[in-house]
């Protein structure tokens, strides 16, 4: 499906008038586009206020270059996480617990075989991966998964190596697992990078469950937290120290509900996260080594029964603000920063997938603060779960419905 959109002279010459600053840095951030009117016009579920200006319903922005979003295959089965490999293909995991290897020209291979058993129910199942940086030769690959256990069901990490002929992961082994288990299916986070240091940051979420909510804020507990492990799951070096008698030496951040998204900022190096927040609420963030991000302390959601999330605060000495929110929700789940220069005005900009918002959200960013959004793919009706950058410079997303999308210049 071709997208086109184009900055009226009407609407610069307005602009013009009225005084409004397109200033931008033209080498950290090329100019995204000029901010119109917000992209989100639906009523908001609740009547906070945001603690500062541009944190929610920030002005709009049209993409000036001409771009186009196009269907490479429609045949995967509930894709969750997506990446390309060295050689341009691309590896992507199957909810049911496969992987496959696409081509760029849509070209899917036989399920690869070799990966621990999951659980699929619910939001479970075989969720994001990543590669080794050194995969050219050692052919490593890491992935999140829930798996069931004696106790319930928990957020695992595993590694294996992609056997020569991509048929089988070999010696796959599960490393971490975020404890406790618990019976829910839900919110089990899922996303892992490799930060610059050469350790793995994995999200899990909170398992939804009113049990386990209050377990977000506790250091002794690997829900609703940001962990840094070593490439055989142990505490990474550096970590920071959480208070508390019997705090996990894996954390790096807490107060997490259902982290979904993960990305490398490409100008700061610093790791940014997207959060599903309840009825209302979902939030960006930039992650602090050490920081408490709320949940179910301060929230600018509310339960799906109306009724307040706890004492139905939005701030709090301590925790930290949200970079930007979305009240109603979009379902953040899977997200990279543009490091291309096939669209100009897209250069620095996060892309992030939105599932309930069934659309790509683009986001513009200055001094760690959102200067415009745009909604590309939303006449497509899918729900977008991932979305990474490939080798040739274009953006690929995959989405529920089984689609892999190109979205490059046209």
């Amino acid at each position: 499906m071709l997208h086109r959109n184009y900055i009226t002279i009407f609407l610069s010459a307005l602009l013009i008038a009225c005084g409004c600053s397109n200033d931008k840095d033209p080498v950290v951030n090329p100019d995204p586009g000029t901010p119109t009117n917000p992209v989100e016009n639906n009523p908001a579920n609740t009547t906070y206020s945001p603690a500062f200006a541009g944190q929610t319903r920030i002005g709009g922005l049209q993409t000036n270059t001409g771009y186009e979003g196009k269907v490479i295959t429609s045949s995967l089965t509930s894709p969750w996480g997506v990446k390309s490999l060295p050689d341009g293909r691309l590896l992507v995991t199957q909810k049911a617990g496969t992987m496959r290897i696409v081509t760029v020209a849509g070209e899917v291979s036989s399920p690869i075989t070799g990966i621990p058993t999951v659980n699929p129910d619910g939001q479970g199942g075989l969720l994001g991966l990543c590669l080794d940086p050194e995969f050219s030769s050692n052919r490593m690959i890491y992935w999140v998964f829930s798996e069931a256990s004696s106790g319930g069901n928990q957020t695992s990490v595993a590694k294996g190596k992609l056997s020569a002929d991509e048929k089988t992961i070999e010696g796959a082994i599960v490393i971490y697992r975020a404890n406790p288990a618990n019976p829910s299916n839900l919110h089990y986070g899922g996303r892992i990078l490799f930060d610059q240091t050469g350790n793995l940051v994995v999200s899990t979420g909170e398992r939804s469950v009113l049990q386990t909510r209050p377990l977000a804020q506790s250091v002794t507990a690997a829900l609703g937290k940001v962990v840094r492990i070593t490439k055989n799951g142990q505490a990474a070096s550096g970590n920071p120290t959480f208070t508390g008698a019997g705090a996990l030496p894996e954390l790096y951040s807490i107060g997490h509900r259902n982290p979904q998204g993960l990305a490398l900022n490409p100008v700061t190096n610093e790791i940014w996260l997207a959060e599903h927040g309840p009825r209302g609420g979902d939030e960006i963030n930039r992650l602090k080594a050490g920081a408490n991000y709320g949940w179910p302390v301060i929230t600018y959601g509310i339960e799906y029964s109306g009724e307040k999330v706890g004492a139905g605060i939005q701030k709090q000495d301590g925790m930290e603000q949200p970079v930007y929110y979305w009240d109603p929700v979009v379902s953040p789940s899977g997200m990279t920063f543009y490091t291309g220069n096939r669209v100009p005005e897209w250069q620095n900009n996060l892309f992030i997938g939105a599932l309930s918002g069934m659309h790509i959200v683009r986001l513009a960013i200055e001094n760690n603060k959102v200067i415009g959004e745009e909604r590309l793919l939303e006449g497509e009706g899918q729900r977008f779960r991932d979305i990474t950058q490939g080798n040739d410079g274009a953006l690929y997303a995959i989405t529920d419905q089984g689609r892999l999308y190109k979205i490059d210049k046209k």
